[in-house]
């Protein structure tokens, strides 16, 4: 059987993975469109798929594979330069680039951050403290990650409205009426005129460091690199911030207690990250030869989908695995995935998560739902779990 994803899914994840771990841990699932995924369930299942070279990222062979056995029905973006980055490579071109961007993304430049989103977020709260509701996306959750990596990056987007709507489409979104490869189109043409002024002007930044001589990327790796920085690198922390604030106000308990004990906050964000973290699903891999998942054989030129929020609440792995304790030893989470693609942003994810909580529950500790829960709705996103908006009250 082929489980079909639809609204409910995307609303509530984990009630599906908690039925369907019930008879192993993966299960067979498509969007729709006839094309079917095998989606790993289980914690130690996933972790260890995430590590296995069996499962393959390659742009160029998960084409090939789509077009021999499903011709015609595939759904998402082309192959283009904007592809080309290390999340869509293996070894050793994965290793090449990744490399290339862990001498850019050095804790220097992350430390140097920190006054950066601690003055961008305090800017943002300031300008929300004249209004009693608010829509905590739109006015916080995503202004703050994209300044702050356009900030490392150097890169000038002065219209913000439109740079979210690329990086929705460009995660995954299901929704009738996106167009991935326009979307992709326009940010990488957005993108190489960015690369060509680091050429001509650079600076102490990422990008810049990039294009250096001795970068050893071609054109399309330096756009589809920058491309990847950009999206991931604000993308996933909008969603930390909104899917964490959400499951605070879910059980006040949560944020009365981080916001008398603000030591936590770290802590909170980890465990936040296992409980709803941003990334559902790891992105796409498919089979090089059969592979072996509890006592499913998945054949070879297969299509899989790693659940990083299913093996996130795998009661195998963690104690009172639906429930949030931000004192529970939970840092072997999958919120930044495992392995060779494990999440090179992840110490900056980890500081803007923390200033965000910190900074809004000092000036905001009574926030609070400003509708109903059941009002609330989710992007049809198989890679990102996200909100649209989140209305909150600030004060009592």
């Amino acid at each position: 059987m082929t489980e079909l994803l639809g609204d409910h899914f995307f609303a509530n994840p984990h009630a599906y993975y908690r039925l369907w771990r019930e008879d192993g841990p993966v299960v067979r699932v498509h969007f729709g469109d006839g094309v079917p995924r095998w989606l790993i369930l289980g914690y130690e299942e996933g972790r260890a798929a995430l590590a296995d070279p069996r499962l393959c990222k390659d742009i160029d062979g998960l084409e090939a594979v789509i077009a021999r056995k499903y011709p015609g029905r595939w759904q998402g973006p082309p192959t283009h330069d904007g592809l080309r980055h290390m999340l869509n490579a293996d070894p050793p071109t994965h290793t090449r680039l990744r490399k290339a961007v862990s001498r850019a993304f050095t804790p220097r430049r992350i430390a140097a951050l920190r006054p950066v989103i601690e003055q961008t977020a305090l800017g943002l709260l300031d300008g929300m403290a004249d209004h009693d509701e608010v829509d905590l996306l739109q006015a916080f959750a995503s202004p703050l990650p994209v300044a702050v990596i356009c900030h490392l990056l150097d890169v000038d987007i002065q219209d913000h409205a439109t740079f979210r709507e690329w990086t929705k489409a460009l995660v995954g979104t299901l929704e009738p009426g996106v167009d991935q490869a326009r979307a992709l189109q326009e940010m990488v043409a957005f993108l190489r005129k960015m690369l060509q002024r680091k050429r001509l002007d650079p600076g102490e930044d990422m990008l810049s460091a990039l294009v250096g001589d001795d970068a050893e990327l071609d054109e399309g790796e330096l756009v589809g690199m920058a491309l990847l920085l950009l999206i991931a690198g604000h993308e996933t922390t909008v969603n930390l911030i909104g899917n964490g604030t959400l499951a605070l106000l879910q059980d006040r308990s949560r944020l009365d207690r981080l916001v008398m004990d603000p030591a936590l906050i770290p802590d909170a964000v980890e465990e936040l990250l296992r409980f709803d973290g941003p990334v559902n699903m790891a992105t796409l891999r498919f089979t090089a030869e059969p592979i072996t998942v509890g006592d499913t054989v998945i054949p070879a030129g297969e299509m899989v989908l790693v659940g990083l929020a299913a093996g996130n609440r795998d009661p195998r792995r963690f104690s009172d695995a639906h429930g949030f304790d931000p004192t529970a030893e939970r840092t072997a989470h999958l919120g930044f995935g495992h392995g060779i693609h494990y999440c090179v942003g992840a110490p900056l994810a980890r500081l803007e998560g923390a200033i965000a909580f910190s900074t809004l529950l000092q000036r905001f500790p009574d926030i609070e739902l400003a509708v109903d829960e059941s009002e609330l709705r989710w992007h049809h996103n198989a890679i990102i779990h996200a909100l649209k908006r989140l209305p909150v009250r600030l004060r009592k």
